[in-house]
C-alpha cells in the first residue's frame, strides 16, 4: 500500500535555517531527554533491573549513535520490545548476564551489518510499514492507559490541558516545542496546586552517580555462551528490524534518506558500549523519535543532547525531574501516537481504492504486533501475508490463448504472464491435447517469465503430453534468463518434481 506517512507540518520537512535549526535541536533534546526517564525506568522493571540499567543504556545508548548511527535526528535507547527478550534471562540468571548477552548482540549486529543485513528492508512492502507505523501508534497509545485507570479527575484534566497546549501552542508560535512547554506549565501547577498524581519519582530511584565502565561478571567458558547467544540473537535481531523501520519512517518525515548499513552496524556498536557501561540493550524508539523530529530536530545534535540532557537531569537535577507529574508526560506519548498514525490509511476514499490484499496485508501486522506486542513478529507475519498474496495475484494474471493456422495442422498457444510454481498447475490444463487434425504445436513464451523449476517441469509436461499423441512440439518467444533456465533444467527434472 504505497501510502505517505502523515508528516506533522510541511514546514519541517526541511532543516531550518542556521542558528535556527541548532535551537530547535537543543529544544528537541530537552523534550526527548524528559520523555526517556520514566520510560527506561518502566522497561527497566520490565526486564527486572535496577532503573539505573535503563537509565544507563539510555544514555550511552543516545550519545554513542549520535556518531555511529546512519539516520540523523533518530532517537535509540532501551527499549520495550528489548526488554521483553531480556526479561527471562536477567530474571532467572542476573543482571551480569543480562550485560554479557547485551554486549554479544551488538557483535552479531555489527557482524550482521556488515554482511549487508540492512539491503533485507528493500524486500518490506509498503503495506507492512504502513501497519508497522500504525501499530506502533496503537501501542504508544495503550501504554499509557495504566496511567490514566483508575486515577482522579485531577489527573484527567492535566492530561486535557497538556493536550490542549500541545496541540494548540504551535498555532500561536513555534519558538518553543510545544511538549516541553506542557510538561513545564502541568509540572508549575501541580507543585504550586498540589494536585495529588503519581510523578516520575514515584516510578524508581533516579541514579545519583555518572555510569561507570565494567566487565559482566559471567564465567568465560561454553556454557555461558551456549546461555546467552540464543537471547543475543534474538535482541540483535528486534533491535536491527525495529532501527531499520524507524529510520524509513524518519526518511518518509523528513524528506531524506539514511546509510542503513552505516545504522546496523552502529546500532551494535553502540550496544558493545552499553554492555560494558552496565546497561541493557537498546534499539531505536519511534515514539522519541518521533517526539524529536516533530520538535523540529533535524541533526546528530538533537540525539546528543538527549542522551547528555537524560544524564544531567537524573544526576544533577534528580529531585526535581522526580516532581514531573505522570499526567503531563501522558500528554506528551498521546500526542506522539497521534501524528505517528497514518489516518489517511483509514480514510474511506483510500480503502475504497487500494487493493483488498494490501488493506488485508496493513491489517494483520497491526492485528499481530498489537496482540503480542512484538515488532518483529509483526513485520514478519506482514511480509510472509503479502509474498502470499503477491504469489496468488501474479499466478491468477498467469494465462494462455491459442490460435489455429488458417492453414490448418498447426495451433499457437500464447503464454502470457508469470509462470512459478503457483501458476503451474492451471498452466498445464490450458492445453487441448487431443485436438483432432492438429500435428503440431507453437508454444509462444514471448509474453511470460519462467522463474523457477516448477515453471520448466510444467512445460516439460505439456511437451510430453503433446507428444503422447503424436503432436510435435515447439517452445520459442523464451526471454534471455527464462531460455538459460530452460536449457539447464529441461528433461533433468526428477519425475513427479
Amino acid at each position: 500500500m504505497n501510502l505517505p506517512v502523515k508528516n506533522p507540518s510541511r514546514a519541517l520537512l526541511s532543516k531550518l535555517p542556521g542558528g535556527a535549526q541548532l535551537r530547535a535541536d537543543v529544544m528537541a533534546g530537552l523534550v526527548v531527554a524528559l520523555a526517556l526517564i520514566p520510560e527506561a525506568i518502566a522497561f527497566s522493571i520490565i526486564a527486572g533491573v535496577d532503573p539505573r540499567v535503563g537509565l544507563y543504556a539510555s544514555f550511552v545508548m543516545a550519545v554513542s549513535i549520535a556518531f555511529l548511527g546512519g539516520r540523523p535526528a533518530m532517537i535509540s535507547a532501551a527499549t520495550g520490545a528489548m526488554a521483553l527478550v531480556a526479561a527471562p534471562l536477567s530474571m532467572e540468571h542476573g543482571v551480569d548476564h543480562l550485560i554479557a548477552a547485551t554486549i554479544l548482540a551488538g557483535v552479531v549486529q555489527v557482524a550482521l551489518g556488515l554482511l549487508g543485513v540492512a539491503k533485507l528492508m528493500r524486500f518490506v512492502p509498503p503495506s507492512v510499514m504502513t501497519g508497522f507505523i500504525n501499530a506502533l501508534a496503537v501501542l504508544i497509545f495503550l501504554a499509557q492507559m495504566p496511567h490514566l485507570v483508575g486515577v482522579g479527575v485531577p489527573v484527567y484534566v492535566m492530561v486535557a490541558v497538556g493536550l490542549g497546549i500541545i496541540f494548540g501552542l504551535p498555532l500561536l508560535t513555534k519558538a518553543v516545542p510545544a511538549p516541553l512547554v506542557a510538561i513545564v506549565v502541568l509540572t508549575v501547577a501541580a507543585i504550586g496546586l498540589g494536585i495529588p498524581g503519581r510523578t516520575v519519582g514515584d516510578m524508581g530511584q533516579l541514579p545519583d552517580t555518572l555510569p561507570v565502565p565494567l566487565i559482566p561478571d559471567v564465567p568465560f567458558t561454553l556454557d555461558t555462551l551456549v546461555l546467552i547467544a540464543p537471547y543475543s540473537l534474538t535482541l540483535a535481531l528486534v533491535g536491527l528490524m525495529e532501527s531499520l523501520m524507524t529510520a524509513k519512517v524518519v526518511d518518509d518525515q523528513t524528506g531524506t534518506t539514511s546509510n542503513h548499513a552505516r545504522e546496523a552496524r552502529g546500532q551494535g556498536i553502540a550496544n558493545v558500549l552499553v554492555g560494558f557501561f552496565g546497561g541493557m540493550a537498546g534499539c531505536a524508539m519511534i515514539g522519541q523519535t518521533m517526539i524529536n523530529v516533530s520538535s523540529g530536530a533535524r541533526t546528530r545534535v538533537s540525539t546528543f543532547l538527549a542522551g547528555a540532557f537524560l544524564l544531567v537531569l537524573c544526576v544533577g537535577l534528580g529531585d526535581l525531574v522526580g516532581m514531573i507529574p505522570i499526567a503531563a508526560l501522558v500528554a506528551v506519548m498521546v500526542f506522539v501516537s497521534v501524528v505517528t498514525f497514518d489516518w489517511h490509511s483509514i480514510a474511506p476514499g483510500t480503502v475504497r481504492r487500494m487493493p483488498w490484499t494490501e488493506t488485508l496485508v496493513m491489517v494483520v501486522t497491526v492485528a499481530v504486533v498489537v496482540a503480542t506486542h512484538n515488532l518483529a513478529l509483526g513485520v514478519i507475519v506482514g511480509v510472509v501475508v503479502s509474498m502470499v498474496t503477491f504469489a496468488g495475484g501474479a499466478a491468477m494474471q498467469a494465462g494462455v490463448t491459442s490460435v489455429l493456422d488458417p492453414e490448418g495442422g498447426t495451433r499457437v498457444y500464447s503464454v502470457n504472464g508469470e509462470v512459478f510454481f503457483a501458476s503451474t498447475g492451471a498452466l498445464v490444463d490450458r492445453f487441448d491435447y487431443t485436438e483432432e487434425g492438429v500435428e503440431k504445436v507453437v508454444v509462444d513464451m514471448t509474453g511470460a517469465h519462467v522463474w523457477d523449476s516448477s515453471a520448466v517441469a510444467a512445460l516439460d509436461q505439456v511437451t510430453e503430453r503433446f507428444r503422447r499423441h503424436g503432436v510435435e512440439v515447439e517452445i520459442n518467444g523464451l526471454n534471455e534468463p527464462s531460455a538459460h533456465l530452460h536449457k539447464e533444467l529441461s528433461g533433468r527434472l526428477p519425475a513427479g518434481h
